[in-house]
């Protein structure tokens, strides 16, 4: 008999137990129809784990990823399965059991108090998109499809896209979708399906999702819209209002503007520090409720989703790294696994800035999540006092990084940091000042004229 067999179900994942807990798990587990019959070395709870680590482990090999789950353990460190045992079990698990884990957690955690959090009583949330790089193979390909050139022959990885429904005061994730890089109208149409989560939320959103069935969507599921749009969009006004801003009807491709299948929108064109004119859509009609020079300035929120993606592309995944899966069942469940941690690491950073009555964004996404990896070394889950006296160590740590006082505005020019091109160093690709203080940018609102 495997020495492993009544002892895997044995583990935990560190600091990230206090929310996957095996309770969790296990009802996750029934619920998909992958709970065990019979003991066995590789238990569906301990892969559940083990699946989870991979990702939080993104550059250890299998070996080495069980190790660091085990390693504490005594007899299991030992007699580790080979790879091949650990492939064939996440094959058996699926990618069900992680995606019900994420949906178990998922959600916004933002308090009350999180004045960033909210905006004139409404949470606030953005909408966007995501690339990850898979191993290449026939499968994956023909899957998830991927960048071609001219000719249509593949240029690069294929790749897989990931549309989150993030809390931008938190980088909390509501909702996600997982799909594909060519197919099922990519990001509007993932999008569209996550309405139902985002009911009592002002979602912002950039230039590629505006679009009728999205709108009503969203609308028809409680939620408000604050959506980017070209500037030849949405152009005729049917009213302009008293400041300055103006309505009109936004329809599908081919309708009159009298179609009723249309919506009304409100338009916001506004310019920054004097220059393109940029323009919001917006279903907040009324001027005086609804301020046209604080909706413009709330835009700027939406970048805060694009920090989040780094947590998870840059920080936590490894930058440039392609996933380990190499089948489209498996990239899912890995995925899946990225999502779930990078939601309870947004709960850990929350739950450290609460307790000091902190904005969440000035504790250090790093630092938690390589306490979080030697908690995991550690096996602290396997108490709940653990658990709390490494949470209370980590707040000290990491409680000494913070400067004091408000961080600045600052400043660095966008450049492309490596050459282009390995024998022409254009000076404007390496030429950079230095990071530098700047003032506060100027919003002008552009009063509209009804013709």
């Amino acid at each position: 008999m495997h020495p492993w067999i009544g002892l895997s179900d044995e583990v935990r994942l560190g600091l990230f137990t206090e929310w996957v807990t095996p309770d969790l798990v296990d009802e996750v587990l029934v619920e998909c129809g992958r709970r065990d019959l019979k003991p066995r070395p590789l238990s569906s709870r301990f892969m559940v784990y083990y699946v989870l680590a991979l990702a939080l482990f993104q550059q250890d090999s299998y070996d080495d990823v069980a190790e660091n789950l085990v390693g504490t353990l005594g007899r299991m460190d030992q007699s580790i399965p080979n790879k091949s045992s650990f492939t064939r079990a996440r094959q058996q698990l699926g990618a069900a059991p992680l995606e019900g884990v994420f949906r178990s957690l998922a959600g916004a955690v933002a308090p009350d108090t999180l004045a960033t959090g909210f905006w004139r009583g409404m949470r606030i949330a953005a909408v966007d998109g995501f690339l990850l790089d898979v191993p290449e193979n026939d499968a994956t390909r023909a899957a998830f499809g991927g960048q071609v050139d001219s000719e249509g022959q593949p240029i690069g990885f294929p790749q897989a896209r990931v549309v989150t429904l993030t809390e931008t005061g938190t980088h909390a994730t509501i909702d996600a979708r997982v799909g594909s890089f060519k197919g099922g109208g990519g990001e509007p149409v993932l999008a569209t399906e996550m309405a139902d989560s985002a009911a009592g939320m002002l979602v912002i959103m950039d230039r590629a999702f505006p679009g009728v069935a999205l709108w009503k969507a969203y609308t028809q599921a409680g939620a408000h819209l604050l959506i980017r749009a070209r500037t030849f969009v949405a152009a005729r006004p049917t009213e302009v209002l008293a400041d300055g801003t103006y309505l009109t009807r936004m329809h599908l491709k081919g309708q009159r503007r009298t179609h009723p299948g249309g919506v009304t929108v409100r338009v916001i064109d506004y310019r920054i520090d004097g220059g393109e004119t940029i323009r919001l859509l917006t279903d907040l009609l009324d001027p005086e409720a609804w301020p046209a020079d604080e909706l413009a300035a709330l835009y700027h929120e939406r970048w805060e989703v694009e920090s989040a993606y780094r947590q998870v592309k840059t920080f936590q995944r490894g930058k440039a790294e392609v996933l380990r899966s190499a089948s489209p069942e498996l990239v899912h469940q890995e995925i899946w696994a990225h999502l779930t941690l990078h939601h309870c690491l947004s709960r850990i950073i929350m739950h450290l800035a609460d307790d000091d009555g902190l904005d969440p964004d000035r504790i250090s996404f790093v630092k938690v999540l390589k306490h979080a990896r030697r908690s995991v070394m550690f096996q602290t889950g396997r108490s709940a006092r653990h658990l709390r006296q490494y949470m209370t160590r980590m707040a000290a740590k990491v409680a000494r990084k913070l400067d004091n006082g408000v961080r600045r505005l600052r400043e660095a020019d966008r450049r492309t940091r490596r050459p282009i091109s390995q024998y022409v160093a254009r000076k404007k690709d390496q030429f950079r000042r230095g990071t530098r203080r700047v003032p506060e940018k100027v919003i002008t609102l552009s009063p509209a004229i009804l013709h």
